[in-house]
């Protein structure tokens, strides 16, 4: 039976002559299935010396993860510092996570590449290598070209063609492009997408996706923590926040409280979270977050050059932005 966000505009027959049957069975059922809703870390790469994967410090560090009350993990996504990874690192990769994290933990991996036929390729190898959804980021090399109709037809090729569900995609700041709201609207109807990771931070257009969204059975995720009591607020389900890599039990917590309409409470802890937060995505990125891995008990390390360490002045800096809130 197919999920309740099928695509009502279209007739019976298109739908049967465009989608194949054993995705209508398969995939497209299982998207149905999917409960995105809880806290997702985009976990970090770890590298040796030699800028190779550490897969023996990945693994401590899943560990530790099993032990947080998170929905899943992220793999290969922006903090994951996919652009500088192989493909068969990026498998390789979501396969380890896969085989060390207990089975009621999500697996989201991503797959997102420049072209089309890429993206299907690099998706159906996740879901080989035991990713139980995709994160799909928006391409971005010809962003004058990616309007809504571009966008529209790369998404639906890849979701018709996927063998797990699609999560969507847009992180303007690192890709210049904001997924557009006409098209999240039309993909929402598509049965193998399942939602957004919205990492724009403007609250008034999530709250307008999940409105218009309403009767898709669409999820809205937050991408980060600076906004994820605000995102509650307005209908997300959750979040994929940076900050989790380093206080994922306080991120579970702001959910819980939420949750559970403890909104003062919730302000209080979500206003702690602010400057760190934008300290290790926004204004430092992702060597503060490696950087403030280390001091929270994870392996962060070094990035994989061209991404350089921080200076002894951003560390100061970092440093002030956790203390001065109470967490070192």
């Amino acid at each position: 039976m197919l999920c309740a966000r099928a695509w009502r505009s279209l007739s019976p027959l298109f739908r049967k002559a465009h989608l194949p049957a054993w995705k209508q069975t398969q995939s497209y059922t299982a998207a149905a299935r999917l409960d995105l809703s809880g806290i997702y870390p985009p976990i970090a790469t770890p590298f040796t010396a030699k800028e190779e994967v550490d897969y023996q410090k990945l693994e401590e560090n899943l560990q530790k993860y099993a032990k947080i009350p998170f929905k899943g993990l992220v793999v290969q996504g922006s903090n994951g510092e996919y652009p500088y990874l192989t493909e068969e690192e990026r498998v390789e990769v979501v396969r380890t996570v896969r085989g060390s994290l207990p089975a009621d933990k999500l697996v989201m991996a991503g797959s997102g590449c420049e072209s089309t036929s890429a993206t299907i390729q690099l998706t159906e190898k996740m879901a080989a290598a035991g990713a139980d959804t995709v994160l799909v980021v928006t391409p971005c090399f010809y962003k004058g070209k990616m309007d809504s109709r571009a966008l529209i037809q790369h998404f639906t090729k890849v979701a018709d063609n996927s063998p797990v569900p699609v999560v969507l995609y847009s992180v303007p700041a690192n890709t210049g492009l904001e997924l557009p709201l006409d098209a999240v609207v039309h993909l929402s109807q598509h049965p193998n997408i399942l939602g957004l990771k919205d990492s724009g931070g403007d609250i008034t257009r999530i709250g307008l996706i999940v409105h218009k969204t309403t009767t898709q059975d669409f999820q809205v995720l937050a991408g980060s923590a600076g906004f994820l009591m605000a995102a509650y607020c307005v209908g997300a389900v959750g979040g994929v926040c940076a900050l989790a890599n380093v206080l994922g039990r306080e991120l579970c917590e702001l959910e819980r409280l939420c949750l559970s309409g403890l909104w003062e409470e919730a302000r209080v802890l979500q206003q702690r979270l602010i400057e760190p937060n934008t300290a290790v995505t926004r204004k430092l990125g992702v060597p503060a977050l490696k950087q403030a891995m280390e001091w929270f008990g994870f392996h962060g390390g070094a990035c994989r050059s061209p991404l350089q360490s921080l200076t002894e002045a951003e560390t100061q800096q970092l440093r002030r932005d956790f203390s001065s809130n109470g967490w070192l």
